[in-house]
């Protein structure tokens, strides 16, 4: 494989924890290639990619000018980037308080977002029997989980200090999935409106809307 671009991006055409990575390289300049890996050849399972992840899940990066260092988890992989590429934290935190505070929201989305959006997204969308009660679930999970953000942005503008940061960014993904199709019948609008008003300008900035762009022609693929 040419490494002309700094970074190897494995991921998926659908699947969000990778177009989380694929926003914070792109708000940070980084060069990458994305390989999309096919989920129904079992290619997140082969020896070639676990080599890498170990998981078999998506999604993995190497660092092609950090001595091929590779890395597995979406939130390490965002850590990664902004602690080596964010020197002056245009999108990360600077302080050390919120510091913390930026690591506290990255884990409330790996642990309590992503787990629970994907369990509702299987049991609504792929699952082979409708089970309601797991699908009343994991709505309900989407909802507490929607309930937290806009508490805290009904007082605030971005979840850590005067400024978007990866933090917010790493919600997208997961959010995009739960606003376009896995809350039927429920007034988003009148419940979470700091929530959405969020979410616009997140969805909004170049950065992202160069890579829902990629997204969108990759999925025509």
């Amino acid at each position: 494989m040419s490494h002309g671009k700094q970074f190897t991006l494995y991921t998926h055409k659908s699947g969000p924890n990778g177009w989380k990575v694929a926003y914070v390289l792109e708000e940070l300049g980084l060069t990458y290639e994305s390989i999309y890996l096919d989920f129904q050849s079992g290619e997140h399972k082969a020896a070639a990619y676990t080599k890498y992840n170990p998981n078999g899940r998506i999604p993995a990066i190497i660092d092609h000018k950090n001595g091929d260092f590779t890395l597995w988890e979406s939130d390490a992989i965002i850590l990664y980037l902004v602690d080596k590429y964010d020197p002056e934290h245009t999108i990360s935190a600077a302080a050390d308080a919120d510091k913390y505070l930026q690591l506290q929201w990255l884990f409330f989305q790996a642990s309590g977002q992503g787990p629970y959006f994907g369990q509702a997204a299987w049991f609504s969308l792929f699952h082979p029997e409708k089970i309601p009660s797991a699908q009343e679930r994991y709505k309900n999970e989407i909802l507490r989980v929607f309930s937290v953000l806009e508490e805290v942005l009904s007082k605030r503008e971005w979840l850590v200090g005067d400024k978007p940061t990866v933090a917010d960014i790493s919600f997208i993904p997961w959010n995009n999935f739960a606003i376009s199709g896995l809350l039927p019948g429920v007034e988003l609008a009148e419940k979470y409106p700091a929530l959405l008003a969020w979410h616009g300008k997140l969805t909004s900035r170049p950065a992202v809307k160069k890579v829902a762009e990629i997204q969108a022609e990759v999925k025509k693929q």
